[in-house]
């Protein structure tokens, strides 16, 4: 796993802009609760420690990760934010529905960060196992929600 010697939650403060003069999308699937749930604790308090103000950070719900393109697309249309965090979770499971949903998520932000000026950061964890994804959402490997927040600041930055 490449996140095996790395601990997702480290950061240098010293090198991450300000985060207090961004507005912030997150866009949360609640499918895997438990995982996601985890992921969006990270990412907000990364973003409150950098210096966002709680109420420039928009949270929208989904159902699942599928959703998580429309979402963002819906997001970046109605709300005035400088980034997006769009948080998922996928666990392989025994047929091919893993694949065509992973997919399709990438492929879906990607085509928003192509297609917007709003870039939409990718926190979607795709793991083989529950283990793997609790390891990822505040476990042992840290918390890619905040690897995630940074990344939004840092992007936020650069369109500015």
């Amino acid at each position: 796993m490449a996140t095996e010697n790395k601990n997702l939650s480290v950061y240098d403060k010293a090198t991450v802009p300000d985060a207090g003069n961004f507005r912030f999308g997150i866009v949360v699937a609640e499918w895997n609760e438990k995982i996601t749930e985890g992921l969006y604790q990270g990412a907000l308090e990364a973003l409150l420690d950098c210096g966002a103000v709680e109420e420039n950070i928009v949270r929208w719900n989904v159902p699942g990760s599928f959703e998580l393109t429309f979402g963002c697309k819906k997001m970046i249309s109605s709300e005035k934010v400088d980034a997006i965090i769009a948080i998922g979770s996928v666990i392989q499971g025994e047929t091919k529905h893993f694949d065509f949903v992973c997919s399709a998520a990438a492929q879906g932000i990607k085509d928003l960060n192509v297609n917007t000026d709003t870039p939409v950061i990718f926190c979607v964890l795709t793991d083989n196992t529950l283990q793997q994804a609790l390891d990822r959402s505040g476990g042992k490997h840290g918390n890619k929600g905040t690897e995630a927040a940074i990344a939004a600041i840092k992007m936020a930055a650069l369109g500015t």
